[in-house]
């Protein structure tokens, strides 16, 4: 089936003839522009490798079909649960600067599968990074939320932010998904993908 080559580590700072530069694992900086902008030069950059037939190098190449984006509109949990849905994501996220979000959210995700042995250092990165109140990455929770998980993470167990994680699920659910599902990036890449499949 016809579809998209998304690399997990190609998903940013595209620009005009260097974007093809990246696409070959190429790393550049620039300012950071639109992400509709960004994701449509990757798109402009990999559509001759995809109709040639040619994969691009890396092992992380995942193809990206209309059905799974249109999947993505169904729910934020089906978005979650695709790798490359999560990417996309996260770059509306950043467009919109609350990137954090998702990013404690799949930090919370990793946590729930960390060995008890290790759950003391995690959980202690994880409260640094994103919940107490001068983070770097502060989520948007409550004084009293933050207190509690605060505490619990104190003394760690698989549970400990699961309540900060629902309150910044929910927040991405009645928020940013709503917005990410109209955002032109989104039906930008949707109706690329349509047009490729019926070709």
């Amino acid at each position: 089936m016809p579809g998209f080559f998304f690399s997990h580590d190609n998903m940013t700072e595209l620009n005009g003839k260097e974007d093809c530069k990246l696409a070959k694992g190429k790393v550049h900086k620039k300012k950071q522009k639109a992400f509709g902008a960004d994701l449509k030069s990757y798109l402009k950059c990999m559509v001759p490798h995809i109709e040639s037939g040619i994969k691009t190098s890396s092992s992380r190449n995942v193809v990206l079909s209309a059905e799974e984006v249109i999947q993505w509109s169904q729910s934020l949990e089906k978005l979650l649960a695709s790798q490359s849905g999560q990417g996309v994501f996260r770059e509306f996220l950043k467009s919109e600067f609350s990137e954090e979000n998702i990013e404690f959210w799949l930090a919370c995700e990793d946590y729930k599968k960390t060995r008890s042995d290790h759950l003391h250092g995690k959980a202690e990165r994880i409260y640094e990074e994103f919940v107490q109140s001068d983070a770097v990455k502060q989520i948007n929770i409550d004084y009293q939320m933050r207190e509690a998980t605060a505490k619990k993470a104190q003394d760690p167990t698989h549970t400990s932010f699961d309540e900060a994680q629902k309150t910044v699920y929910i927040l991405m659910e009645r928020d940013s998904y709503p917005r990410f599902l109209k955002s032109k990036s989104y039906l930008n890449l949707l109706n690329q993908l349509q047009t490729n499949t019926s070709k």
